[in-house]
């Protein structure tokens, strides 16, 4: 019982991430609570499906699949764009320490003589894969949604609605 209480604290800060995402990218001040709802969702998706030993790539995809499917009609409530609500709400669920890592292992290879190069190279390579995928996982849970719950463009329901006036 101890892990939910973990999960439930990171997805916590996952909420004040999104929030302080959302004040660096100077978005409206009456989305902000949205902004922290997603950021929180997202994080407890993703950190609960780490805890039952789901990778950490889908783990990510599912939790900006989640946040991506919300905002859209959060976004219609309040009148703005869904990105408004999807893009710092997922910021906090990429996980830096695989970035990190794979820069340092550049860094040792680019530096030192006299070390074991192979692993060196197999873990730099590794991390650098990881941080691939995962924000490649982030980018495609948010866009799909995006793409498959949009009914129309705006361009094209004011269209419709100019050609049936006339």
């Amino acid at each position: 019982m101890d892990w939910i209480i973990v999960i439930l604290l990171k997805a916590f800060w996952c909420g004040w991430g999104a929030v302080g995402f959302g004040i660096l990218f100077n978005v409206p001040p009456r989305t902000l609570f949205a902004l922290y709802i997603g950021g929180a969702i997202g994080g407890f998706i993703k950190f609960s499906l780490l805890h039952y030993t789901f990778g950490v790539v889908l783990a990510a995809f599912a939790g900006a699949s989640v946040v991506g499917i919300l905002s859209i009609p959060i976004a219609h409530f309040r009148h703005v764009p869904p990105m408004i609500f999807a893009i710092p709400s997922v910021i906090p669920l990429i996980p830096g320490i695989f970035a990190y890592r794979t820069m340092l292992g550049l860094i040792k290879l680019s530096g030192n003589v006299g070390m074991d190069y192979n692993t060196i190279l197999a873990d730099t390579v590794n991390n650098g894969v990881k941080t691939l995928f995962i924000i490649m996982s982030l980018a495609l849970g948010v866009a799909i949604p995006m793409h498959v719950m949009r009914k129309d463009s705006a361009k094209n329901i004011k269209l419709k609605t100019i050609r049936n006036k006339s």
